[in-house]
């Protein structure tokens, strides 16, 4: 299946009224804290001279990265939007960008054949992905790596709920990054716990390491404290 209409333009939307600006995207976090201490826990499985494919990847600031620790990155998105800012914020010839809908089978196989076995990067997508899509989502982690190649993903718990809550419960409402979230119709944290695990194991991917972990956002309550939104972390590869 492909994602639906609503979903695609939801997302289209939100990067559209997204401005270029480092840190305007509530998820837009620094490298630092982010695709860098994920890169040195991918590595302790993954072959670095493969290339790695951020799934999901936004305005790109991540997969710029990973870029400089792989041999080379490939950022794809859904949103046509999204891969436009990426590309504009440039890169050298390490990394590249186009839109891929994960849903897509025989898109997904064609990465594949271009690129052969890589690795894989994928922050927060299944989680506010649609319950119909996520099992083609997985699926397209499985056959990205293929037998060679390593993937890390992080996903949010559902203790990341509560957090949110209590942001959109501020005596001013949710901050402007997330009240942004809100009104696209985008839906964070919308997985159960158990969730992840069962598609990884459906998708034919087996768990070599795991862990708990926060996604840092670009946003902060009130009193000055960044919101961090619980999630777990995920190093898989095909079986």
């Amino acid at each position: 299946m492909n994602v639906s209409d609503d979903y695609r333009k939801n997302w289209e939307g939100y990067w559209s009224e997204t401005s270029d600006a480092r840190g305007e995207a509530i998820w837009d976090s620094d490298p630092a804290l982010s695709a860098e201490p994920h890169s040195e826990l991918l590595l302790s499985h993954a072959d670095a001279a493969r290339t790695i494919v951020d799934l999901g990847c936004g305005n790109g600031t991540q997969t710029r990265h990973l870029a400089t620790r792989f041999a080379r990155a490939v950022g794809v998105d859904l949103s046509h939007a999204a891969v436009e800012r990426a590309r504009r914020a440039g890169g050298d010839g390490a990394v590249e960008f186009q839109q891929l809908d994960l849903t897509d089978t025989d898109a997904v196989r064609t990465l594949h054949d271009r690129l052969g076995d890589s690795n894989v990067y994928m922050r927060a997508v299944i989680h506010q992905s649609e319950p119909a899509a996520r099992p083609a989502v997985a699926a397209a982690v499985a056959e990205i790596i293929g037998t060679e190649g390593r993937a890390f993903l992080v996903e949010l718990t559902s203790g990341s709920r509560d957090v949110l809550v209590r942001a959109a419960a501020e005596p001013a409402g949710p901050p402007p990054k997330l009240q942004r979230v809100f009104h696209h119709g985008l839906k964070p944290a919308d997985a159960d716990d158990e969730e992840i695990p069962s598609l990884l194991a459906e998708a034919g991917l087996e768990i070599l390491a795991t862990g708990e972990t926060v996604v840092p956002q670009t946003e902060h309550l009130a009193d000055g404290t960044r919101i961090d939104l619980p999630a777990r972390w995920f190093v898989v590869a095909g079986k």
